[in-house]
């Protein structure tokens, strides 16, 4: 079919693919890409490939490895969390859009602009809820006079109680004047950060993390790609748990992700656990915080045991470690 010279060129195509392949997708090329760098003094990229499979962070990012007798990350309350999302919320908005929210904190003897300030901008938040806790008692309702004012609040409030409703963010935007859209979108991305700031983590606290969230050099396509969540180093069949109530949305296997769960937290909240070796709830079954949902593994287009977890707000992936619990809540100091 080929002539002599054409195989020729044929076989030798492919001996070089063949290098080049080994030179860049397996651990003893990148062994000799770091020796290489080494020696003459060069930058080299087979970190983030040889962590996949000696299954330790190459990337100087891990979970806190806490010293003997240090108390554990505790998670953060309900009220907390829901401060962290106002204050992030409020962070996010044109001074327009904000004003409601600013001349209330004034009416109610907090300094308007401690709500924006980042030492002090959860505290005051919180401090900010305690007051409208009585006539708003739902985080829903709250939340909608914090963006759109009392006033607003309470008349949108009334009219789902009128139609015997729940005061779910939904249908108290429904019920609001024109002109409150920008309050609503508030409220809603307000309500979907104090959700990620309460869950949980999959996996024990001292889980290494072997590929942090981020755009970096895929470990086996050899391509930068955004890293759309973070790899946790697991021996094959650890345990992960749900980190919050919510519904099965997936349970399944393909190519790319292996076994692989999606569950559903309410409030535009999702998670996803990919590479199982084995998964131990269904699609659309209910779950609770902290029970078994599957066991890690390697399965997918992986090159090591780990599991990828993944945090989307709104359908859009975040790094999941910038909602890790802090040892001194900010909400918890004196705003002045």
């Amino acid at each position: 079919m080929f002539s002599r010279n054409a195989r020729g060129l044929l076989d030798f195509s492919l001996a070089l693919l063949c290098l080049w392949t080994a030179w860049h997708h397996t651990p003893a090329g990148a062994l000799v890409r770091r020796a290489s760098a080494w020696a003459f003094g060069g930058r080299s990229t087979a970190r983030p490939l040889l962590a996949y499979y000696d299954g330790v962070s190459g990337t100087g990012v891990s979970a806190p490895t806490l010293a003997p007798g240090t108390p554990p990350l505790r998670p953060f309350t309900g009220a907390e969390a829901l401060a962290y999302g106002t204050h992030l919320a409020l962070k996010g908005l044109s001074p327009a859009a904000r004003a409601p929210a600013l001349a209330l904190a004034q009416e109610l003897g907090i300094p308007p602009a401690s709500l924006l300030d980042a030492a002090r901008g959860a505290a005051s938040a919180r401090r900010l809820h305690e007051a409208l806790a009585e006539s708003f008692p739902q985080d829903e309702s709250r939340l909608t006079a914090v963006f759109a004012g009392r006033v607003p609040a309470r008349y949108a409030l009334e009219r789902v109680a009128a139609e015997g409703g729940t005061p779910s963010l939904e249908r108290l935007s429904r019920q609001l004047p024109p002109g409150f859209e920008d309050a609503t979108v508030a409220a809603a991305q307000a309500l979907a950060l104090a959700t990620a700031f309460g869950l949980a983590w999959p996996v024990p606290e001292h889980t290494p993390v072997s590929s942090p969230f981020g755009y970096r050099l895929h470990p086996v396509l050899g391509v930068r790609k955004l890293h759309t969540g973070v790899d946790l180093s697991l021996r094959e069949g650890s345990e992960v748990h749900v980190v919050a109530d919510g519904v099965v949305r997936r349970a399944s296997e393909d190519d790319v992700n292996g076994k692989v769960l999606v569950i559903d937290h309410g409030r535009g909240v999702t998670t996803a656990y990919c590479h199982n070796s084995e998964l131990l709830v269904r699609r659309g079954q209910r779950v609770a915080r902290g029970e078994l949902i599957s066991l890690s593994g390697n399965t997918g287009r992986s090159t090591g045991p780990h599991l990828h977890y993944q945090l989307e707000l709104a359908a859009q992936p975040v790094d999941p470690l910038r909602f890790r619990p802090r040892r001194h809540a900010v909400a918890d100091e004196t705003v002045r």
